[in-house]
């Protein structure tokens, strides 16, 4: 992805690798309230519930505790571009 952007941006690796982290800090930041980028989708968070497991390691089982994830809804542009409709 990076040496894509390289080249179609027409900037250094170094550059390119530079965005890629400046957005990857800028979605963190941004992750505690819903926001949508335009062409590419959603992000917005959601809390799990409380839920029964197993340690994999020894097959105890345990107790999950509920907490808050990031999550991405894609959008319907990008879905068209992966999935074309026939």
């Amino acid at each position: 992805m990076i040496d894509h952007l390289a080249f179609t941006l027409d900037v250094t690796k170094k550059k390119a690798n530079d965005f890629v982290d400046e957005f990857v800090a800028l979605v963190g930041k941004n992750a505690k309230k819903e926001f949508t980028i335009p062409g590419l989708g959603k992000f917005y968070t959601a809390k799990t519930k409380k839920r029964n497991g197993r340690n994999p390691s020894t097959g105890q089982a345990i107790v999950i505790p509920a907490k808050n994830k990031v999550k991405f809804r894609v959008g319907k542009a990008l879905q068209d571009t992966v999935f074309p409709s026939k």
